[in-house]
Formats: C-alpha cells, sequence, structure tokens
C-alpha cells in the first residue's frame, strides 16, 4: 500500500511557531516572561543538562505548547547558567515548571509529568485547546477505517503522523491500515515509528496483538480440513485452535472465539491452558470496548468459574 500525503490541514511545519518556545536567561526573563505573560500564558522550564526526568519533560512540553499553536509559549532557563529566577521561586528540585499569567506565576508542577497531565495542565491555563490537528487527523481515519476507505484511512493517518512524529495513535491506525492491506512487515516496521512515552498506548499494544495472531495465521490449512476434524474428533482442540486462529484471521471474530470457548468448556487445561491464554491475546487485539471482547470475557468467566 502506497501512502499519499494529502488533505487540507496544515502541518505544524505550516504555522507559524517562532517565538512559541525560547531559551532564556536571567537577562531576557523579565521581556521573554514576565512581559510576554501579558498576551498568553508563559510556562517556564527550569532544567538542568544532567537532570534524567528534564530530557523526558521537555520534549513533551514542546510538543503541548507547538500543538497549542499560539495559545501559550515555553521558556526553557538552565538553572546550572541562570540559578537566580529559580532560587527566587525556591526552586528545590528539577524539572520544576511554573505557568505565569498577566506577569505572576499561577500555576505549577514539579517531576516529569506524562503528556495526557501535561496537556490538562495546558488546558488549564489556556481555558481548552481542543483536538489537535493530528488528532482530528486521527479521528478522520477511524471513521475512514470503519466505513471500509482503506486508501483514505492510510493517507489520514499518515498526515496524522507528519503532523505529529510519533504519535501513539496516529501510528497505530497507520500500522493498522497496513496490517489490513496485508503487508505485515510494512506494518511493524510502521510500529517502530511510535514515540518512546506510547509504547504501552492501549492501540499500540492491540496493533502488536493482531500482529501476533496474523503472523500465527499465515500458514494455516483450510477452514473446512479443521471443521472435519473436529466432527470426527469433538476432543481434537488443535483442530479447534487452528480454527479460532483461521477464523479470527478472515475477520469472524465472534466465530473464532466460539471456537476457542468450547474449547475450554471441554477441557480448560489442554495444551498448559492454550485455549484460555488464546482467547486472551484475541481480546487485547479486538481492543477492550469490542462487544466480542465483552461478551467473550464475560462467558470465559462463567465457564472458569462455574
Amino acid at each position: 500500500m502506497d501512502t499519499i500525503i494529502g488533505g487540507g490541514h496544515k502541518s505544524v511545519a505550516e504555522v507559524d511557531t517562532s517565538g512559541l518556545i525560547r531559551d532564556v536567561t536571567t537577562q531576557s526573563f523579565a521581556q521573554d516572561v514576565l512581559d510576554a505573560s501579558m498576551q498568553v500564558p508563559v510556562i517556564v522550564d527550569f532544567w538542568a543538562p544532567w537532570c534524567g526526568p528534564c530530557k523526558q519533560l521537555t520534549p513533551v512540553l514542546e510538543r503541548v505548547v507547538t500543538a497549542a499553536r499560539g495559545a501559550v509559549r515555553l521558556a526553557k532557563m538552565n538553572i546550572d547558567d541562570y540559578p537566580e529566577v529559580a532560587s527566587q521561586l525556591r526552586v528545590q528540585s528539577i524539572p520544576a515548571v511554573f505557568a505565569f499569567k498577566n506577569g505572576q506565576p499561577v500555576d505549577g508542577f514539579m517531576g516529569a509529568l506524562p503528556e495526557s497531565q501535561v496537556r490538562a495542565f495546558v488546558e488549564r491555563l489556556t481555558g481548552g485547546l481542543g483536538p489537535s490537528p493530528a488528532e482530528e487527523l486521527i479521528e478522520a481515519g477511524d471513521v475512514a477505517l470503519e466505513e471500509g476507505a482503506l486508501g483514505e484511512a492510510a493517507q489520514l493517518f499518515a498526515q496524522a503522523v507528519q503532523e505529529e512524529p510519533g504519535h501513539p495513535g496516529a501510528v497505530a491506525g497507520l500500522a493498522r491500515c497496513y496490517l489490513l492491506g496485508g503487508d505485515i512487515d510494512r506494518a511493524r516496521q510502521t510500529l517502530g515509528l511510535v514515540r518512546p512515552d506510547g509504547r504501552n498506548d492501549p492501540g499500540i499494544t492491540a496493533v502488536e496483538a493482531q500482529l501476533a495472531l496474523a503472523e500465527k495465521s499465515a500458514d494455516l490449512g483450510d477452514l473446512e480440513e479443521f471443521t472435519a476434524r473436529i466432527e470426527k474428533d469433538p476432543k481434537d482442540h488443535e483442530a479447534r485452535f487452528n480454527l479460532a486462529l483461521a477464523l479470527n484471521a478472515r475477520g469472524d471474530k465472534e466465530a473464532a472465539v466460539e471456537a476457542l470457548l468450547a474449547s475450554v468448556a471441554i477441557d480448560r487445561n489442554w495444551n498448559d491452558q492454550a485455549a484460555r491464554k488464546q482467547l486472551v491475546e484475541f481480546f487485547d487485539a479486538y481492543g477492550p470496548k469490542d462487544e466480542v471482547t465483552l461478551t467473550g470475557r464475560r462467558r470465559l468467566s462463567s465457564i472458569l468459574f462455574s
């Protein structure tokens, strides 16, 4: 599947972000922070080169501020070089973040927070940012994917990756498009684009589970073969297991789950509880809100605890 980048959304690079993020000194603090905060809120990031958590937080702050597109600014202050302001604000550990409005500090936090909490912090300052351009593209991509427009969805997710590199929702969406298009290798390569703090995102883990299932199902035989084996011997758990994988690969999630539930009901301990474990992998791939997951988990619990 060749991905074509197009559409009418402006990328971050097309929006004038000059002046939104800058390094400040003790001498420039009054102009770059106090005076600037009379127009828009200014976030001050107190950091130092030796501070590990600072290296985690600063890129997150930069992404959120850039995505806010002028609603807030970021001032980065190296306390090794310029300790005076941090001392006046009684900063005792870093990273330390202060938000200024109308020349006064109004909010702040200590330590490296996850991006969702940093975004919530900025939204409190600005009165709400609304969805970022990348999030709008991801939402449109999800809709296109639900409607079966695979090519359009891939373009939208690819735009979102360009808009916000490494965004887990965008990366997961694009990988899912490649997977649905039968390009397993490219789907796995795409997952490698996710930024470090997004590797445990539910969307990423779901696509990883879907990839694992696709690889398991690649060399399976025909459905008819497994069905015939089960009709001959209802306790042929290997046939039920492979039938479930084959059904899932063809998109029949309900029948795939049904086959494994039947196996668990007959002998839950077969092959070190392989059927139960495979069900859990299915549920991870489908996602926690999928109706098949919800129903399947209830039925599995009923079988296990009956």
